[in-house]
């Protein structure tokens, strides 16, 4: 029997484990390309059970509920052009997260999240592109013994420029489904770009696309998520 916990460090909002960091981790137990939806609140310090299924799907539960699914999904998305990490730089700068955050403690994005501890990922916008971008430079702690970054934390990176991308003005929303693809695990203290796009909106869900660069300015990862605004 599997178990995965959320540790506290790997928050969201307060109470509940990064959308983007949870998904990663059910992933990582499949053996294909997965979309991973999230059916409630990924409690933190908890023990989550994996369940397989025959057919490739996955379940994540506590006490018999199911929490977090994935089921076998292949997607196609066509990612941008990189920009330059200085572009990155200069974008990060006009965060609206800086002003206002829901979640200011997020593990991915929450300002509030001291280097070393949070990613610190902050996406601002890239000139009338319609793009949102953001410098990352990995640290130590989110890699394993080869010094790549783990698989998990590659979702986790690939999670929150999609929220900024959906909208811009701090409204709280959540993650309800993400599919991600990723072709090379980034090292540590590698200068990477993250890139995040609105595909659709129809009433309060958002489906976005995202990327990963390295330091080359080649995509190592992307992904397709959904966001829904809450009520």
């Amino acid at each position: 029997m599997q178990i995965i916990t959320i540790a506290a460090r790997f928050c969201g909002p307060p109470d509940s484990g990064n959308g983007g960091y949870v998904s990663g981790m059910l992933a990582g137990q499949s053996q294909v390309p997965v979309r991973v939806r999230l059916r409630k609140p990924p409690p933190l310090n908890a023990p989550l059970i994996v369940h397989r299924h025959e057919d490739g799907r996955l379940e994540l539960k506590r006490d018999g509920e199911v929490i977090v699914e994935a089921e076998p999904h292949d997607f196609d998305l066509e990612v941008p052009a990189a920009p330059a990490y200085v572009e990155a730089l200069n974008a990060s700068r006009s965060y609206i997260g800086f002003k206002q955050h829901p979640f200011p403690t997020c593990f991915v994005c929450g300002p509030q999240r001291s280097r070393g501890d949070g990613l610190r990922i902050f996406p601002g916008a890239w000139g009338d592109s319609g793009l949102v971008i953001a410098p990352w430079m990995p640290d130590e702690s989110l890699c394993s013994a080869d010094g790549k970054v783990c698989f998990e934390f590659m979702w986790a990176a690939l999670d929150c420029p999609g929220y900024f991308a959906a909208q811009d003005d701090g409204r709280p929303m959540l993650l309800g489904e993400i599919a991600a693809q990723v072709y090379r695990r980034v090292h540590a203290s590698e200068s990477c770009v993250l890139v995040g796009w609105k595909l659709s909106h129809k009433g309060r869900k958002y489906t976005v696309g995202t990327a990963l660069y390295d330091d080359d300015g080649e995509p190592c990862a992307r992904a397709v998520a959904t966001w829904i605004e809450t009520r």
